[in-house]
């Protein structure tokens, strides 16, 4: 029997270790189709319910595994719904594949059934290597150029592939003219700084008295290095949200995430320090860095093409975050005078979890949404994994949850899309079928994608070892990130029509389908929920009944912030008794002594 084109790609695919393959079938893939039945499912198709899921599902598996993430969709329309995912691996740096039939080459330009330039069309979100195959010996070189970018350039790339394409006979590209022969594999590599650049970065750092170190998810090979630095400098260290699993939040001298779902220590430290070392993160919001002019930069990345931005660093240091700070370590000063700016980052981290705290013990109708997550948080096993959703519910998720060694998590951090929550830690089992996942997700996301994703968690629940996915809801029947934006920003009271959405019986749908399904309407009843959560025997879904009018106060609102807020309350906002009341009681924990203080 003659190998097809679809037969050597799953084969090309198995010899780079793809285990599985995120997708929805459809015509346009039928070859691909055929080709998987013939090889008994290796790799494994994983079939969502919608191919935006395939692609989310694909960016959490290599979030989660560091390994490349491969979706797959149909033609047409089944392409064109991938883009939401893969525009999330492009603006999260995660190596994706996405491997899309076409319609037959000879209907091309026949304004055929599902024709859509697919070329054109992913252009940009596979901008770094994108190609339609049109005739055999073009594989396996296109194959392992789309996953060889994808790892070197942390990008997502894709392969087009014609359904008649599919089915022809496969020959290998012969030793001649115009033929580009391709092998298997890339070695790992290094790079790191020249030793003048590094000199210069160390001048940088020795000479502040009130450093700080700004840490995003390139810092994450380097754990042991980053605190190192941290301790022989005396430096807090804030976290971008995608670097939040990178340190450990037990430190004392970790200041927590930074920017609008960020701490008040974090925005302490940026506007404080006199120093400020970036470590393998592109965070876009330079108005919660230092004011320019008053604090001296050095930026570490191993990414050219990313470093210099968002600050005017001194210097920049193109390089691996480990490798660079294991050369910049031995030319850090060790003899460093007085630790007053080291003991008032700590003082002002112990007064912010003191805060949080209190914020989550505060009263609600009926459920304060601050206190779900605070629950959660020491019930969190040690290796656990953690995805967020976009919204409301990922201020709880960054405030409140302590991540430990050991613990993973992610959201959507640059697209900042709604809906990944529940594919992501989907893709996350898949990576990881031995350790428990926990989303974090609100209910404007669950309806949008969430609900239908738990078919695809009650379809697989057999293939992980440990059976724990538990999928948080903060029910609050409000889109309310975005009501919160329009209040602050806007000064425009919430406008009903647009951000109220009913009330979903999450917890039975879960029943339904055969899974876990709780549903917790007191306050007295969370930490029993996620317990109960905690000990089902395959997935569950948890919904936390929670009040919409518990703010997501940014760690300094501005006067502006404040008087657009007041103007939505006079303009008449819906929720506007609930809103004050909330407002006040979270804001005034900020200014409450402490413990120690009675």
């Amino acid at each position: 029997m003659s190998t097809k084109v679809s037969d050597h790609i799953l084969e090309r695919l198995r010899a780079w270790g793809v285990e599985q393959v995120f997708g929805y079938p459809g015509d346009g893939i039928n070859g691909l189709l055929a080709a998987w039945a013939r090889a008994d499912d290796q790799p494994r198709f994983i079939q969502s319910r919608h191919e935006e899921m395939s692609a989310f599902e694909a960016v959490g598996y290599a979030k989660f595994s560091g390994r490349l993430g491969v979706c797959a969709a149909t033609s047409g329309p089944g392409a064109i719904h991938l883009l939401n995912g893969l525009y999330d691996a492009k603006l999260d740096h995660v190596p994706v594949l996405a491997i899309v039939g076409q319609t037959n080459r000879t209907a091309m330009g026949g304004s055929y059934q599902q024709e859509v330039d697919l070329h054109t069309l992913y252009k940009d979100v596979a901008s770094d290597f994108v190609e339609t195959v049109m005739v055999p010996e073009q594989l396996p070189n296109v194959l392992d150029r789309a996953i060889r970018t994808a790892y070197a350039r942390r990008c997502p790339t894709a392969l087009i592939i014609p359904a008649d394409v599919q089915e022809l006979d496969y020959s290998a590209p012969t030793h001649e003219f115009k033929m580009v022969p391709s092998s298997l594999g890339m070695s790992d590599y290094t790079a790191t700084p020249t030793d003048d650049a590094l000199r210069r970065a160390a001048d940088v750092l020795n000479a502040g008295d009130k450093p700080a170190i700004l840490i995003g998810q390139g810092a994450a090979g380097a754990v042991a290095e980053v605190r190192e630095v941290a301790e022989l400098l005396g430096a807090g260290v804030a976290k971008a949200l995608l670097g939040k699993d990178v340190l450990s939040d037990e430190l004392p001298y970790v200041t927590g995430p930074i920017g609008l779902l960020g701490s008040r220590p974090s925005y302490e430290l940026m506007r404080d320090c006199d120093t400020l070392l970036t470590i393998g993160s592109s965070f876009p919001y330079t108005q919660f860095m230092p004011e320019f002019g008053k604090a001296r930069g050095v930026q570490i990345d191993i990414d050219p093409h990313m470093v210099g931005m968002r600050y005017p660093y001194e210097v920049n240091l193109v390089g691996d975050a480990r490798a660079t700070l294991r050369r910049l370590i031995p030319l850090l000063d060790t003899d460093r005078g007085g630790r007053e700016w080291h003991d008032t980052v700590c003082a002002n981290v112990k007064r912010w979890h003191e805060t949080m705290e209190r914020r989550a013990g505060l009263s609600a109708d009926p459920i304060n949404p601050e206190f779900v997550a605070r629950a959660l948080d020491p019930l969190l096993p040690d290796n656990a994994i953690l995805t967020s959703d976009s919204g409301s519910v990922a201020n709880w998720y960054a405030r409140h949850i302590t991540m430990r060694p050991g613990m993973r998590g992610s959201l959507s951090g640059t697209l900042a899309t709604m809906g990944p929550g529940v594919p992501y830690a989907i893709g996350a089992k898949f990576a990881h079928p031995d350790r428990p996942v926990f989303a974090l997700v609100g209910d404007g996301a669950m309806q949008m994608n969430g609900l239908a994703e738990m078919i695809t968690a009650a379809k697989y629940r057999d293939r992980w070892s440990d059976p724990r996915l538990v999928v948080g809801v903060w029910n609050n029947r409000d889109l309310n990130q975005v009501t919160w934006e329009m209040r602050a920003m806007e000064g425009s009271p919430s406008f009903l029509p647009s951000q109220e959405i009913p009330d979903v019986q999450y917890a039975a749908f879960a029943r339904s389908l055969g899974l876990t399904g709780v549903r917790v309407e007191k306050p007295e009843d969370v930490e029993a929920g996620w317990r109960a959560a905690l000990e089902a025997d395959g997935p569950a879904v948890v919904e936390f009944l929670t009040d919409p009018a518990v703010p997501p106060i940014p760690p300094h609102a501005t006067w502006e912030q404040m008087e657009a807020t007041a103007a939505s309350i006079l303009k008449g906002d819906a929720d506007r008794g609930s809103m004050i009341k909330q407002g006040l009681k979270a804001k005034v924990q900020e200014f409450l002594p402490g413990r120690d203080k009675g």
